[in-house]
């Protein structure tokens, strides 16, 4: 331990270009806390040893194309601890040139200013490492636009003290290459959006999208660019520490398509020698049309965030359903149509390299599906920029990332709430960070999504939002006597109620949970799962457990509660016809049925009048 204590104290910017001496070829946390906020990265202190060391074994990745790859890290300490990590930076130099002016006060000079994009325990991989010093770590790394450089720290995640650097620099062959293609519905029905991201800004390549019907010539649709910087975020850590450059994300509109038919398609860059770059092979089913009678399979559930399957960061279970649902989705992705993602997306929570590893991870799903987001607290909330709640739970994103990252068919994408077809089913997407009282510009939009809808055409009338404006028996929304948010029923019930709502989707509340259909506060019907004839009240359901860590029920289970279930899980409607529809409650560990309810009616079961739910009449002959 001496020459610990002797370790050398070396400039930062002379330690990682160290990383430059080989030429490369490249053309147990608080709840809800993001992993990497637990680095006091501001207090790390440079100990270099000369006996301590970090090596990668690759040092090209992707040479065939590939968008992640696996990578060995052998590393060697004089003085092991059990509070040892390695940390992955990306960029590789993450020196103090590299430090924007902030008040963040720092332990010493030359600084660290940004945090890894993912980190592990060695101990974690190697038993007996605290014993012979030596042990060796894998790593997943996905193409981020930068390159990678691996650093072993000591003194636990509080007292950083950075003991050694990699003596390589590690790169992806095109870092600039199009990756990570999310899907979504358009303003139409017959239209899908394209977006990805890259790393070509548009003045040095032209994006656009090449598809067309399976087996036949394809056509091109050009594509829209679109970044931001460190000043669009509102604070940090997403302003200092968790800045990392997003590239550039792409959206390409395809119209006009047919309607129930295979599509394939390629992401594209001409650049300007007039040579191109392309992506792998893609393929959709394009939408029916509104009120097409077939078969429509939907997935939702909020709150499902990302997690890495080189166990890094989620030293604390942060998201541990997060894989199991993104396999079982995966898994099944033939008998998906559209997936709706209702908020809580990656719990980047300011530390933006989450949101590519986010994207990564649900790449299978949303380049073969719609995959449509609604906005959560994780997403929007930060005091005095415009949220409804006076939160920091965005970590300073403020929304862009969201908003960017991913298209929704909104009028203002800055205002997430939004409205789209789906053969039979009609959905109405709100906003909870955002105002939605009565009288408010979000009030007038739920009122209109309900009220355009033709239910002859459209029986199936869904909402959705993040909060839980409804229902819900959470240990904390018991505790304020509300079980929901303060206002959301008072302000939304009659609109449900008058325009005969089928289901209420929420999750914010890291559990499920099903009502009976309900009305002020009253079961209207006292079946438990088959509903039948008139649509007398809104079955109510929060799936927030799709990934993050869970949430308590209270000790008081409410009459209007009928099913409860403290794990992770998701829920997957199926439209048989326009009069039976199938609700299942999956188990994300096995995609076992948990819960299920059909329904069965006519179209004159909607018509019918109902408390608070009648049309005006007139005796008027």
């Amino acid at each position: 331990m001496e020459s610990l204590v002797s370790s050398l104290r070396v400039p930062l910017v002379v330690l990682l270009w160290l990383v430059c001496c080989v030429a490369v070829h490249v053309g147990g946390h608080g709840i809800g806390e993001q992993p990497l906020s637990k680095i006091a990265i501001h207090r790390a202190l440079f100990a270099l040893h000369v006996n301590a060391s970090i090596k990668a074994e690759t040092v090209l990745l992707g040479c065939k194309g590939e968008d992640s790859q696996w990578i060995n890290v052998q590393v060697e300490s004089p003085g092991p601890s059990k509070d040892d990590w390695v940390a992955v930076f990306s960029p590789a130099k993450f020196n103090s040139s590299t430090c924007p002016p902030d008040d963040e006060p720092r332990e010493q000079a030359p600084y660290i200013c940004s945090a890894p994009i993912k980190y592990k325990f060695v101990k974690d991989s190697s038993a007996e490492y605290t014993k012979t010093g030596k042990a060796s770590l894998k790593f997943q790394l996905i193409n981020q636009r930068s390159d990678f450089s691996f650093a072993l720290f000591s003194g636990g995640l509080s007292n950083p003290k950075l003991l050694a650097v990699s003596n390589t620099i590690i790169a992806f062959a095109n870092p600039k290459a199009p990756l990570y293609p999310r899907l979504s519905q358009g303003r139409s029905w017959n239209e899908m959006t394209v977006t990805w991201t890259s790393g070509y800004k548009a003045t040095e390549a032209v994006p656009f999208v090449s598809w067309g019907l399976d087996g036949e010539p394809q056509s091109q649709s050009p594509a829209g660019t679109l970044t931001f910087s460190r000043n669009s975020m509102c604070a940090p850590p997403a302003k200092t520490v968790g800045w990392r450059d997003p590239g550039f994300i792409h959206t390409s509109f395809l119209k006009e398509l047919w309607p129930n038919s295979l599509y394939t398609y390629k992401l594209g860059h001409r650049l300007i020698n007039g040579s191109y770059i392309w992506s792998k092979s893609y393929y959709f089913k394009s939408s029916p049309y509104p009120g097409q009678d077939s078969l429509q399979r939907v997935v939702i559930f909020g709150d499902m965030g990302k997690a890495e399957r080189d166990g890094s960061n989620e030293y604390s279970n942060y998201q541990p359903g997060s894989l199991n649902t993104t396999d079982q989705l995966i898994k099944d992705l033939e008998n998906i149509d559209i997936v709706f993602h209702i908020g809580d997306i990656s719990y980047a929570n300011g530390y933006i390299s989450q949101w590519d590893q986010f994207t990564s991870q649900v790449e299978p799903i949303a380049s073969t599906v719609p995959y449509m987001i609604a906005s959560g607290n994780h997403e929007r909330d930060w005091p005095n920029t415009g949220s409804f709640y006076n939160k920091t739970d965005s970590g300073g994103e403020c929304g862009v990332l969201a908003s960017t990252m991913f298209y929704v068919p909104a009028e203002n994408r800055a205002k997430l709430w939004y409205s789209t077809d789906y053969g039979m089913f009609r959905f109405c997407i709100a906003d909870s960070e955002q105002d939605w009282r009565e009288g408010s510009e979000q009030y007038r939009f739920i009122k209109r999504c309900l009220a355009s809808v033709d239910r002859q055409k459209q029986p199936w009338l869904i909402f959705a939002a993040h909060r839980v404006l409804g229902y819900s028996s959470d240990y904390y929304y018991a505790l304020e006597g509300s079980f929901a948010e303060p206002m959301g029923r008072e302000s939304l019930q009659k609109l449900w109620q008058k325009y005969k709502v089928d289901i209420a989707f929420y999750g914010h509340v890291h559990n499920y949970e099903r009502t009976c259909p309900v009305y002020e506060n009253q079961c209207v019907n006292t079946e438990r799962s088959h509903y039948s004839g008139t649509v007398e009240g809104t079955i109510h359901v929060v799936v927030g457990g799709a990934g993050c860590h869970l949430s308590k029920f209270s000790q008081e289970t409410p009459k209007w509660s009928l099913y409860r279930d403290y794990d992770h899980g998701f829920v997957k409607l199926t439209a048989f016809n326009h009069s039976s529809l199938l609700f299942e409650y999956k188990k994300s560990r096995d995609g076992n049925v948990s819960d299920y309810f059909t329904i069965t009616r006519e179209y004159k079961d909607v018509l019918a009048c109902v408390h608070d739910g009648c049309e005006p009449t007139t005796s008027a002959s």
